[in-house]
C-alpha cells in the first residue's frame, strides 16, 4: 500500500504492429481523429500523472518521435529486443528511479483505456498492494484469467498457461495495473522467463506479490473499455465503439440525430444542445456547433464554427477557418474556407468562398468563385453587409466590395466596387444566325461517315 500521491504513467508502445498491415505504426492509427498513442497520454495527463514514461522500441522511429513532442525525450525508455510485457515496463526503471510515487502501466494499442477507466485503478492503488484491471469476457479466449476471492487477486494465469478449470473462468486480464514504484520494479526484477513463449510476463508480479505476503486486487471496467487494436478489423471495431459512447452522450445532451450510426464524430466536436444534425455527416477537427443550428445531411465540416441557427447543407462542406455566423445559411455544393461570414448572409447554391470576408445579411448567387490563389499566394476578398453578388460571378482577389452593393451576373470582378455600387463585367454578345444548323449538319455528316469506316 503506498501513501504517495504522486503518479506516473508507464505505456507501453513498442509493438511491432505487423497485423496492421500498414506502413503507418500501429499506435499512431486514429480513433475519432486521435491517434492511439495520444489518446494513452491524453488519459495519462488527464489523471494528472507528474511523469509519463512512453516505452518505444528501435524499430519504430516514427513513434518515438511522436511520443518525444509530447513527453519529451527524457520520458522515453527503449526495449529492444522486444521480451514481453515484463521486459517491456522493466525498460522504464532507469527513466522512473528517482520517481516516489504511483505508477499505473498502461497501453497505447488500447484506445478506449481513458482517464475515467483509469482512474479507479489509481484510486485502488492508494489502499491495495498491487491494484490490477479486469473485465468479464463474452468470450474469454486468449486473455489471461483472472484467479479471484471476491475483489482479492491469487493470481493471473495466461490462456497457453492455463488448466481446464482456469479457462472456465470469465474474469479477465486487461493487462492494466498500478502500484508503487519501488514495489513494481523490485517485483520485476524477479519475473522470469519460464513459459512457453519465453517471456517476461508483467502478469507474474501477482504471483510474485502474494509469494511476498502482499495482496493484489481487482477493479473491473467493462469489456468495451479495454479493447485492444492489432488489425485494421479491430481498429474498426474500437472506432465504433467509441462513436457510439460519443453519439449517446451527445444525444443524452440534447442533440437530435435521427440516424446516429451515420454521423461521425472527431475527439474534439463541440454541440451544444439544441442542434440537428441529419444522416451522413462527418466531423473533423476543429468543429463547434451552437445550439439551434442544424447541419443537414451528406455534409462534412472541419476547422469550422457554426454559431446558432445556422443552416449548413445539404452537401456542404466547411474547412479549416470557415466562421459561420448566427443564422447563416450554407447551401448544397458551398464550400467555405478561413471566411468569417455575417449574421444572416446566405450563399444557398454553388459556391467556393476561400480566404476572406462576407457581411451580414449579404446574399452570394449561385456559382460565385473567390478566386484566392494565384498558384503562389493566397489573398482575401471582403464583402460588406448587405451586398448582392450576382449568381456566377468571380471575385479575383484582393478586392472589396463595399456595403450594399451589387454585382451582375456572370460578372469577372478585379477592381473595388464602392458601397451601393452596381459592378458588372461582360463583353459585347455576338450572334451568328444559323451557325448552330450549319455545325449540326456538318457533325452529323461526319459522324455517319466514321460509322462507315
Amino acid at each position: 500500500m503506498s501513501e504517495n500521491t504522486a503518479r506516473a504513467a508507464v505505456i507501453l508502445a513498442a509493438g511491432q504492429g505487423t497485423r496492421m498491415k500498414s506502413p503507418l505504426p500501429k499506435v499512431l492509427h486514429k480513433v475519432g481523429g486521435r491517434s492511439m498513442l495520444d489518446r494513452a497520454i491524453d488519459a495519462a495527463f488527464e489523471l494528472g500523472c507528474d511523469r509519463v514514461v512512453v516505452v518505444v522500441g528501435n524499430h519504430s522511429p516514427e513513434v518515438r518521435r511522436a511520443a518525444a513532442e509530447r513527453v519529451g525525450e527524457d520520458n522515453i525508455a527503449i526495449q529492444d529486443p522486444p521480451m514481453g510485457t515484463g521486459h517491456a515496463v522493466n525498460a522504464a526503471r532507469e527513466v522512473l528511479k528517482d520517481f516516489d510515487g504511483s505508477v499505473i502501466v498502461s497501453y497505447a494499442d488500447c484506445p478506449l483505456l481513458s482517464a475515467r477507466v483509469l482512474g479507479p485503478v489509481f484510486d485502488l492503488a492508494a489502499e491495495a498492494d498491487v491494484a490490477v484491471l479486469g473485465f468479464e469476457a463474452a468470450d474469454p479466449a486468449a486473455y489471461g484469467r483472472l484467479i479471484l476471492d471476491g475483489d482479492k487477486l491469487d493470481a493471473i494465469v495466461e490462456a497457453r498457461e492455463a488448466t481446464p478449470e482456469q479457462l472456465l473462468v470469465t474474469a479477465c486480464n486487461s493487462g492494466v495495473l498500478a502500484c508503487d514504484r519501488e514495489r513494481l520494479f523490485s517485483l520485476l526484477s524477479d519475473v522470469k522467463n519460464e513459459n512457453s513463449k519465453g517471456e517476461y510476463y508483467l502478469t507474474d508480479i501477482v504471483g510474485l506479490a502474494r509469494g511476498r505476503g502482499l495482496q493484489p486486487r481487482v477493479v473491473m471496467a467493462r469489456e468495451d473499455d479495454t479493447l485492444g487494436a492489432n488489425s485494421q478489423a479491430e481498429l474498426a471495431v474500437a472506432e465504433r465503439v467509441w462513436q457510439d459512447g460519443v453519439r449517446k452522450g451527445f444525444m443524452d445532451n440534447g442533440v437530435h440525430m435521427p440516424a446516429p450510426e451515420t454521423v461521425f464524430f472527431c475527439y474534439d466536436t463541440e454541440v451544444e444542445p439544441g442542434v440537428v444534425i441529419e444522416p451522413n455527416v462527418v466531423f473533423g477537427e476543429g468543429v463547434s456547433i451552437s445550439s439551434g443550428a442544424v447541419i443537414r445531411a451528406f455534409s462534412h465540416l472541419e476547422g469550422a464554427r457554426v454559431g446558432p441557427g445556422a443552416l449548413i447543407g445539404p452537401y456542404a462542406r466547411l474547412r479549416p477557418g470557415a466562421d459561420i455566423g448566427k443564422d447563416v445559411h450554407i447551401g448544397n455544393f458551398v464550400e467555405v474556407k478561413n471566411v468569417t461570414i455575417g449574421e444572416g448572409a446566405k450563399a444557398n447554391h454553388l459556391s467556393y468562398l476561400g480566404d476572406g470576408s462576407v457581411g451580414a445579411g449579404s446574399n452570394i448567387g449561385a456559382g460565385t468563385i473567390f478566386c484566392n490563389y494565384d498558384g503562389f499566394f493566397k489573398y482575401r476578398t471582403v464583402i460588406g453587409e448587405r451586398a448582392f453578388i450576382g449568381s456566377n460571378s468571380s471575385l479575383v482577389a484582393p478586392v472589396t466590395v463595399g456595403d450594399g452593393a451589387m454585382t451582375g451576373s456572370g460578372s469577372v470582378i478585379t477592381q473595388d466596387v464602392p458601397a451601393d455600387a452596381l459592378a458588372f463585367e461582360r463583353n459585347t454578345q455576338t450572334e451568328k444566325p444559323g451557325w448552330a444548323k450549319a455545325f449540326r449538319t456538318r457533325k452529323a455528316a461526319e459522324k455517319a461517315e466514321a460509322k462507315k469506316k
